[in-house]
């Protein structure tokens, strides 16, 4: 997805969404910022909804932590309001008790149809796709029909929750489903969801780490997420990240997302980054970090799909909160003045 004139007067709202509320003058004291929730209109929701249909790089978070909902920062209705993607790495919340691949808590689970129906983000099912982690899958069922029979539960928790597609962690060195089995099971997820399946709305995601999958993969994925880290190392910068889209150039840049762990890095968004020409600051001369950092690059080759953090729901816990995700949000698709 890329860009659309509809964002033109929009996306400098959307971007800091829930922010306005919770900014003080620098000599209050930090503790008594009180983020107070708004009420929008209907015209500002179908504005969003127009937003996330369009053409544009996205935002994509993995959210967890929200089975325990007592603070604003673990909710579905804390996050920002221009969230793309949120890729359920707490759980299936629900609203039917006993529910099969999912947890019951009405409150989360209406939480979280609002922000998807009504503020139009994306929420998928993550999951590991091995044979070690769901057995049941394929128990009782011949060798030769496991594919099958894999690909047809996991479409059936999409289905039978109403969800978006799924987020496919390909972490699973040594797992029956690893290598060409994994693009054979790709290959049949992808006649019904993703890009060439009956149901192109539903994303078919693959997120991963060192271990690239294969390019037979390609035709049939949304969008590749890697996970771009600061990790081995303390400072991250546009070299790395051109060299992690190098290793998967058979896709096209637009289905190339990178992410950064929040959950270790909130305090600043990131690490310290330096872009392609060297530079190390924002326009303000703010020193930039990775979030944003990732957020502003793109590789060589064209515009990348999109940025996005693990455990970015700790941003909340900045001031005002989600400022580093608002403020890349914003970084990676320039509010048109």
């Amino acid at each position: 997805m890329k860009r659309m004139n509809i964002k033109v007067n929009l996306l400098a709202l959307l971007a800091f969404g829930l922010a306005g509320g919770a900014v003080t003058s620098c000599t209050e004291v930090e503790n008594e910022v009180i983020q107070k929730p708004y009420t929008y209109s209907d015209q500002y929701y179908a504005n969003l909804r127009a937003y996330k249909a369009s053409d544009h790089q996205v935002s994509f978070m993995w959210f967890a932590d929200y089975s325990s909902s007592h603070s604003a920062g673990i909710r579905f209705v804390g996050l920002p309001d221009s969230l793309d993607i949120c890729s359920l790495w707490g759980g299936i919340p629900s609203d039917v008790e006993g529910k099969p691949y999912t947890f019951y808590n009405p409150m989360v689970y209406e939480e979280m149809r609002f922000c998807q129906k009504v503020k139009g983000m994306k929420m998928t099912y993550v999951t590991f796709p091995s044979i070690g982690v769901h057995p049941e899958f394929v128990e009782g069922v011949p060798e030769e029909q496991w594919i099958q029979a894999y690909g047809d539960s996991l479409l059936k928790i999409v289905y039978d929750n109403d969800l978006d597609g799924l987020d496919l962690d390909y972490e699973i060195a040594g797992d029956w489903m690893h290598g060409s089995n994994f693009v054979r099971l790709i290959e049949y997820l992808g006649q019904y969801i993703g890009p060439k399946g009956s149901d192109p709305d539903k994303l078919l995601m693959v997120d991963f780490y060192a271990d690239y999958p294969l390019s037979g993969t390609e035709p049939y994925v949304s969008y590749f997420v890697r996970q771009a880290y600061t990790q081995g190392f303390s400072e991250h910068n546009a070299q790395y990240l051109q060299g992690y889209y190098n290793s998967i150039s058979w896709t096209a840049p637009s289905k190339f997302i990178v992410t950064e762990n929040i959950g270790d890095h909130w305090q600043n968004g990131g690490s310290p980054f330096t872009e392609a020409d060297g530079n190390q600051y924002k326009e303000n001369g703010e020193r930039l970090y990775s979030l944003e950092g990732m957020a502003r690059w793109n590789p060589v080759q064209g515009k990348k799909g999109g940025f996005g953090a693990f455990y970015g729901h700790r941003d909340y816990n900045s001031n005002p909160p989600y400022k580093h995700f608002r403020n890349a949000i914003q970084a990676q698709n320039p509010a048109v003045k």
